[in-house]
C-alpha cells in the first residue's frame, strides 16, 4: 500500500471512500517525497467526475479501498524536482486522468500516453514505485511533471478543473477529426451534460454549425440561448429525426445511458463519422443498415495525451472556454455525489479543496 512505501513520508489530509457504500470521510495518508522529475501541487480545486461515483461504489469491481478519488485537479506548484525545466514554483498547474505510463511504446513516444498498455491513473492505479495512487480529493499532490499541464492565467481555477477530464474527452475526437483546424462543418452533440455542454462550446469556438441531440425538450432553450447551439433535435421526436436525416458531418455521442446508435447514425451524411465517448453499461445497439447505406464510421475515444491536453487548455485560454460548475465545500462531497447519481447538476461539481468548511 502507498502509505507503507519507504519514501512515502509526507502526511496528507484528504477524503476517501472505504467500502462500496461510497461514503466519503476524512482520511489521513502518505504521499511520496518530491522526486527529481516531480512537482508538488497545493490543490485548490478538484472536479467531481461520474467516474468518481463508479469507483467509490465499486460499480466496475476494480476499486482498491481506501480510494481517494479526483482527476480534475487544479492548484499551485510549491516544489519542483531538479530535472523539471518546464514548471516553476508558483505556476498554475493541472492534473487530469493520467499519472504514469511506460514512456517507451509508440503511443508514449507520440504523446498518446492515454493509449499505453501500461497506463496508470491518477487514483486507483499503481505508480512506478508500486504504490497505489491517490487522487485530488486531498490537499496536495506529488506528480511527475510529464503528466502535468499549465493552466492559462485568464481561466478561473475552479471552472477550469473539469477541463482536465470532461474537456479533453470531447476535444480529442474533435482534434482527431480535423474539427479544430477546419471550420464550417455541421456537428451534432448527443447529450447536454458535463461533456456535452463543453463540446458545444468547443464546436462553436472552432467555427462549426452545432446541433444538440437530446431526449429532453426542456434543454432546447439552454442549448441555444446559453451555449450558442444552432439547432436542437429531440431524439424521441420522429418528425424532427426524419427532418435531420443526412444533415451532419460529425456526431459526438456523450451519453452514458443505454441507447441505440441506429437512429443517430441516420442523421449523418454519407461518409459521416460518429464518435462515442460515453460508456453505457450495456453494449451499444448498432444496426448494420445505417452503416452500410451511409458508408458511415463509428469510433471510440478516451481522454487524450499530454501534448493534446496542453493544446486544449491553451485553446480554452484563447477562447475563454470553461465548464459551467457548481462549487461545493469538502463537507458536501457526499451530497454532491448523491445529486450526481440523479444527474442533478448543471453541469459539473467542483470541490473547493482549499475552502474552510471541512467535515
Amino acid at each position: 500500500m502507498a502509505q507503507t512505501t519507504p519514501n512515502h513520508t509526507q502526511t496528507v489530509s484528504g477524503w476517501a471512500a472505504h467500502d462500496s457504500s461510497g461514503k466519503i470521510t476524512p482520511y489521513i495518508f502518505k504521499r511520496r517525497e518530491n522526486g527529481i522529475n516531480d512537482v508538488t501541487i497545493k490543490i485548490l480545486y478538484c472536479g467531481i467526475c461520474h467516474t468518481d461515483l463508479h469507483h467509490v461504489r465499486n460499480d466496475w469491481g476494480i476499486t482498491m479501498y481506501p480510494v481517494v478519488p479526483g482527476h480534475e485537479i487544479t492548484g499551485i506548484i510549491t516544489k519542483v524536482g531538479s530535472n523539471v525545466k518546464n514548471f516553476k514554483v508558483g505556476d498554475r498547474a493541472g492534473v487530469g486522468c493520467l499519472t504514469a505510463s511506460c514512456l517507451e511504446c509508440e503511443f508514449c513516444k507520440t504523446s498518446q500516453e492515454n493509449y499505453c498498455d501500461q497506463i496508470q491513473f491518477t487514483y486507483n492505479g499503481i505508480f512506478w514505485d508500486g504504490s497505489i495512487t491517490y487522487g485530488g480529493y486531498s490537499e496536495m499532490l506529488v506528480a511527475d511533471h510529464r503528466y502535468v499541464v499549465h493552466i492559462p492565467e485568464n481561466l478561473p481555477m475552479d471552472a477550469a478543473a473539469p477541463l482536465l477530464c470532461a474537456g479533453i474527452t470531447v476535444f480529442s475526437p474533435m482534434k482527431d477529426s480535423n474539427l479544430v483546424e477546419l471550420p464550417g462543418k455541421r456537428v451534432g452533440i448527443v447529450g447536454l451534460g458535463g461533456l456535452g455542454h463543453v463540446a458545444v462550446k468547443f464546436a462553436k469556438a472552432f467555427g462549426h454549425h452545432v446541433t444538440v441531440i437530446s431526449t429532453s425538450p426542456s434543454k432546447e432553450t439552454e442549448a441555444k440561448d446559453r451555449l450558442g447551439a444552432d439547432d436542437f433535435i429531440v431524439s424521441t421526436n420522429a418528425k424532427q429525426m426524419k427532418a435531420g436525416k443526412r444533415t451532419l458531418d460529425f456526431i459526438l455521442d456523450t451519453v452514458s445511458a443505454n441507447h441505440s446508435l441506429g437512429p443517430i447514425l441516420e442523421l449523418l451524411k454519407v461518409n459521416g463519422t460518429l464518435v462515442a465517448v460515453g460508456a453505457p453499461e450495456k453494449p451499444f445497439e448498432l444496426p448494420s443498415f445505417p452503416l452500410i447505406f451511409g458508408k458511415r464510421t463509428v469510433k471510440g475515444s478516451m481522454t487524450g495525451g499530454m501534448r493534446e491536453t496542453q493544446e486544449m487548455m491553451d485553446l480554452c485560454g484563447k477562447y475563454n472556454i470553461t465548464c459551467d460548475i457548481e462549487v461545493v465545500k469538502p463537507n458536501k462531497i457526499n451530497d454532491a455525489l448523491d445529486r450526481l447519481a440523479r444527474n442533478d447538476v448543471r453541469y459539473r461539481f467542483v470541490i473547493d479543496i482549499a475552502g474552510a468548511a471541512k467535515f
